[in-house]
């Protein structure tokens, strides 16, 4: 039979056929409008955020943006060319936009890649890291090709069950339809999502970390003769009480005599309400002698429970272990997770907590008073923070305060942020000449300023790349002062820019990794406790030697120490 040419019948047919229903291009052709807006975002996302992103992480946050930068522009197409009444290019130049589109579709994935191990390595020797290597290149796309691809696959899958929907019930009731279906869908993901973490994280709080052991000091709570039962202290609150230096290693360490440092918990299972464990918690710094302590932390855990043993420990050495703190747990998923799905449970619990054992210790004959100190890490600052109307409230009411990596969100941080002195960057405000209150980034900062700081003082340690304090609402659509020239920290990338959204967006995934690089940067405060807590609460007379024997075993605990590697 005679091949037939290509304006035959036929051959119309066999195209139309192939195109699909209407004319359409098969379902795996991509669309050139939503294909060039997506790998816009996606070039974007690898610009430098504060911290390094592990290559595999970055690769899936790139491909994330290609199918939102996708879904964005074939939506805009699509509506254009229904304005204008037209469909696609003719076929034949179709095909040639697809040749033209392969070939920058290749030097897209490439140029992804290398942009991205440069920028990243210039951040990761900004904060003291080693550099990335050759293998980091495959990781990023490891991360980039499949999780675009099934993403892709996955909306095209959604756009064709809809018009199926539509074929079958007609274009009024298949809306309707679709927007039921999408709810649900979405609030099974949710719920299915929440129950989830919910479980993982109710497991791993029920039982102790490997290697920690119920404590034999009766200054412990679960010790001999503690009301709190070991096996409600979860995860963390065993952690607090099993560990931390004794008088021995104290006095060791230090060249003098040392006392039990009190360490005072209540987790969730041990009272049924707040009430009731802060009334625990006093009953237990009755019974441990803590109100004859020279010192009373009144600590607020993280999310999961948490406190940082670098401050803990910090305390209790300089204060040669004449101390006791006090903290209980308000929930047991970490801080991102409680912030979002409880975000009052850690502001209830410091409150009910200060006040109880503001109540006892105010009984207290004045010149027998333990100094009282407020202490919170993250959400645990942004709970210790709640506690005071304001920062006249917050000094009359303690002896001194120190908060590590405030979150922005937190309303006392934000006033006295936003009240700083002309001139301060963002990232170390100096207020009213640092009389009343002061913020450090490392060990020296503390002799930046030479003007009188009032007793009682208050501290935030923050650093320059620290998420968890720049990431706000704001910072989608307006440019934040610590990224301004004169005000960005030195361990801040000069390549990074504000670009709306997304900037946002890489501050969120910074914050998965917070904690991943050497102290100095990021969400990690250890290399600065020592000094945070000797300009609060002094360090009992100990010398240059003694203190400085107690900084490097504080920097000791560091995971992830700083690389000598340029």
């Amino acid at each position: 039979m005679a091949d037939p040419g290509p304006s035959s019948p036929r051959a119309r047919a066999e195209r139309r056929a192939e195109a699909g229903p209407a004319g359409r291009p098969p379902w795996w052709t991509l669309d050139l409008a939503g294909s060039l807006v997506g790998l816009a975002l996606a070039v974007l996302s690898v610009t430098p955020s504060l911290l390094p992103r592990p290559a595999l992480l970055q690769g899936a946050l790139a491909a994330i943006l290609f199918a939102v930068g996708y879904l964005i522009g074939a939506g805009v197409s699509a509506i254009v060319r229904a304005a204008l009444r037209r469909g696609g290019p003719a076929p034949v130049v179709r095909g040639r936009w697809w040749l033209l589109y392969g070939a920058l579709w290749a030097v897209a994935v490439v140029g992804l890649s290398a942009l991205s191990l440069q920028w990243q390595n210039e951040i990761h020797r900004l904060v003291e890291m080693p550099p990335l290597g050759g293998g980091d290149l495959g990781l990023f796309l490891l991360g980039f090709l499949p999780v675009a691809a099934l993403l892709l696959a996955a909306g095209k899958g959604t756009r064709g069950m809809f018009r199926g929907l539509r074929r079958s019930v007609g274009p009024v009731a298949s809306g309707a339809l679709s927007t039921v279906v999408v709810v649900a869908l979405v609030a099974a993901l949710v719920l299915a999502g929440m129950s989830g973490i919910d479980a993982i994280y109710l497991e791993r709080n029920g039982r102790p970390a490997a290697g920690v052991q119920e404590p034999d000091s009766a200054a412990r709570s679960a010790g001999p003769d503690s009301a709190i039962a070991w096996d409600t202290l979860g995860r963390h609150g065993t952690a607090f009480v099993g560990g931390g230096p004794t008088a021995t290693q104290i006095a060791a360490l230090t060249g003098r005599p040392a006392l039990e440092p009190i360490r005072v918990y209540a987790g969730l299972a041990s009272a049924p309400t707040v009430q009731e464990r802060a009334d625990l918690i006093v009953a237990e710094l009755e019974r441990t002698g803590a109100f004859d302590r020279a010192v009373l932390v009144v600590a607020t855990t993280t999310g999961s429970g948490w406190l940082e043993p670098q401050a803990v420990d910090a305390i209790e050495y300089l204060q040669g272990g004449d101390t006791a703190i006090a903290a209980m747990q308000y929930a047991y998923t970490p801080s991102w997770v409680s912030s979002v799905f409880d975000p009052d449970a850690p502001l209830e619990s410091a409150r009910v907590l200060f006040a109880t054992i503001e109540a006892r210790w105010s009984r207290l004959p004045e010149g027998r008073r333990p100094l009282l100190l407020s202490y919170g890490l993250s959400l645990g600052a942004h709970g210790s923070q709640g506690v005071f109307a304001d920062l006249a409230d917050l000094r009359d009411r303690v002896d001194g305060a120190l908060f590590a990596g405030s979150p922005n969100g937190s309303p006392l941080w934000r006033t006295l942020q936003a009240q700083r002195d002309p001139g301060s960057p963002a990232w170390q405000p100096v207020l009213d000449g640092g009389r009343e209150v002061r913020w450090i980034s490392r060990a020296g900062d503390e002799d930046l300023l030479a003007g009188p700081w009032e007793r009682p003082r208050v501290l935030y340690l923050q650093h320059a790349t620290d998420p968890v304090t720049w990431l706000s609402a704001d910072l989608l659509f307006q440019p934040p002062d610590w990224l301004r020239a004169d005000q960005r920290g030195a361990d801040v990338s000069p390549s990074m820019q504000w670009i709306p959204i997304v900037t946002a967006l890489q501050v969120v995934v910074d914050m998965l990794g917070g904690e991943a690089v050497p102290a100095r940067h990021g969400h990690n405060f250890g290399d600065v406790a020592v000094t945070g807590w000797r300009q609060v609460a002094g360090d009992a007379g100990l010398d240059a030697a003694a203190i400085a024997r107690i900084r490097a075993e504080i920097e000791s605990y560091a995971p992830i120490q700083p690389s000598t590697q340029d």
